[in-house]
C-alpha cells in the first residue's frame, strides 16, 4: 500500500476485507445449512486460491482494495462451514476440546502466514509471497473434496437460497457469545494493522516475528483451555481469556524494547487461546442444531466487525505516526475490558445451561 501511494489507508486493507466476509456470512451460513458444509467450504478456499493469483496484477490503491473486498468472501464461506461441520461430528462433552483442537490449525495459518509470508517476500518477492498462499489454498481444497458430508438432509442449490429474510441473518440464541466476540476481536484489528509499522520501528527484522510468538503460545493453551471449558463452563474460561486480552493489549502498547514486544504477544496468543475454543463452543451450545450454520454466521459476523472496526479506528488513530501506537493499544484494552465486565456482571447469575 506504501508503495502504491496509499500508506494512510492501510487501516482499510483490513477493514474491507472484513466487510465483504461479514456481508458474506447469512449466505454461507444458510448454504451451509441447506446444500451442505463442504460445498461452502470449497467456495471459501476456492476464492482464496483465485485470488493469490490477481494481487501482483493490481496497480492502483484503487485495484487493491477491490480485491481486497472480493477477497474477504473466502473468510465469509470457509470457516463458517468448517466449524458447523467440526460442530456436526463431535459429542457435546468434548465440543471445547475439538474447537480448541480446530483453533491450532487455525492459528497455525493466521499466524504463522505474517512469518512464512514475510521470509518469502524477503528472500523471494511479493509475488512469490501471493503465489504460495494459493498454492495452499487449492491444497486445502484438495482435502475437502475428500471428505464426508455431515448435512444429512441436503438440498439443491437455487437461487432463491440467496434471498436471506431480515431474521435469518442474526440468530438470536448466541447474542451473548457474539457481543463477546465483537469486544475481544477488536484487538485483532489493531495488532494486524499496527504490529507491522510498530515492528519496524522497533528494529524487528521479520514483521512475522511478532505474529510467531502469538502462535507458540496460542497453540500450547488451546488444547487445555477447550477442555477446562468443557470441564467447568464456557464463561468460567472468559472470565480469565477477556482480563488477559486487557493485559496484553496494554503491555504491547507500551513495549520500548524488542523483549517486551514478544512477551506481550505471547501472552495476547495465550489469551487468544483461551478466549476462542470457549467461545465457539458456547455459541453452537446455545444453537438450535437446525441453524447450527446461521448461529456461527452470526459470532463469525460479530468477530469480523470487531476486528474491521479495530483496524478503521486504529488506522485512523495511528495516522502513520509511532507515538499514537499507544493510544490504538489503550482502546482494544477498554473494549476488551467491557467484555470482561459484561461476562462477570451479567453472566454470573444466568442459568449452568447457558453457560456451558
Amino acid at each position: 500500500m506504501t508503495r502504491l501511494g496509499g500508506g494512510e489507508y492501510k487501516g482499510l486493507i483490513i477493514s474491507l476485507f472484513t466487510l465483504s466476509a461479514a456481508i458474506s456470512r447469512p449466505f454461507s451460513g444458510r448454504l451451509a445449512d441447506t446444500i451442505g458444509r463442504i460445498p461452502v467450504m470449497v467456495v471459501g478456499a476456492g476464492v482464496c486460491f483465485v485470488m493469490g493469483f490477481l494481487y501482483p496484477a493490481v496497480g492502483s490503491v484503487f485495484a487493491f482494495f477491490v480485491l481486497r473486498f472480493f477477497h474477504g468472501f473466502s473468510t465469509g464461506f470457509k470457516p463458517t462451514g468448517t466449524s458447523a461441520y467440526v460442530a456436526d461430528v463431535v459429542p457435546f462433552h468434548r465440543r471445547g476440546e475439538a474447537l480448541g483442537i480446530m483453533g491450532v490449525f487455525g492459528s497455525l495459518g493466521i499466524a504463522a502466514g505474517p512469518a512464512l509470508g514475510g521470509w518469502v517476500a524477503v528472500a523471494f518477492s511479493l509475488n512469490t509471497m501471493f503465489y504460495t498462499s494459493s498454492f495452499l489454498a487449492i491444497m486445502s481444497v484438495l482435502i475437502l473434496l475428500g471428505m464426508t458430508e455431515s448435512v444429512t438432509v441436503k438440498h439443491p442449490f437455487r437461487w432463491g437460497l440467496l434471498r436471506i429474510p431480515w431474521n435469518a441473518v442474526f440468530e438470536k440464541r448466541v447474542l451473548a457469545p457474539s457481543l463477546v466476540m465483537f469486544l475481544s476481536a477488536y484487538s485483532f484489528g489493531v495488532v494486524l494493522t499496527i504490529i507491522p509499522d510498530f515492528s519496524d520501528s522497533l528494529g524487528v527484522a521479520n514483521r512475522g516475528y511478532f505474529f510467531a510468538f502469538f502462535t507458540a503460545a496460542s497453540i500450547m493453551v488451546r488444547l487445555v483451555a477447550g477442555k477446562l471449558s468443557d470441564r467447568y463452563g464456557r464463561v468460567a474460561v472468559l472470565r480469565f481469556s477477556t482480563i488477559a486480552v486487557v493485559g496484553s493489549m496494554y503491555l504491547v502498547g507500551s513495549a520500548k524494547s524488542e523483549q517486551m514486544f514478544f512477551l506481550s504477544a505471547a501472552l495476547l496468543g495465550f489469551a487468544a487461546g483461551m478466549n476462542s475454543p470457549a467461545i465457539f463452543a458456547w455459541t453452537i451450545d446455545l444453537s438450535d442444531p437446525l441453524h447450527r450454520g446461521r448461529a456461527m454466521s452470526t459470532m463469525y459476523i460479530a468477530m469480523e466487525t470487531g476486528i474491521g472496526l479495530g483496524a478503521l479506528v486504529s488506522g485512523w488513530q495511528f495516522g502513520n505516526d509511532m507515538a499514537n501506537i499507544p493510544l490504538t493499544f489503550t482502546t482494544a484494552a477498554a473494549l476488551a475490558g467491557l467484555a470482561f465486565a459484561y461476562i462477570l456482571v451479567f453472566r454470573t447469575g444466568r442459568r449452568r445451561q447457558n453457560t456451558r
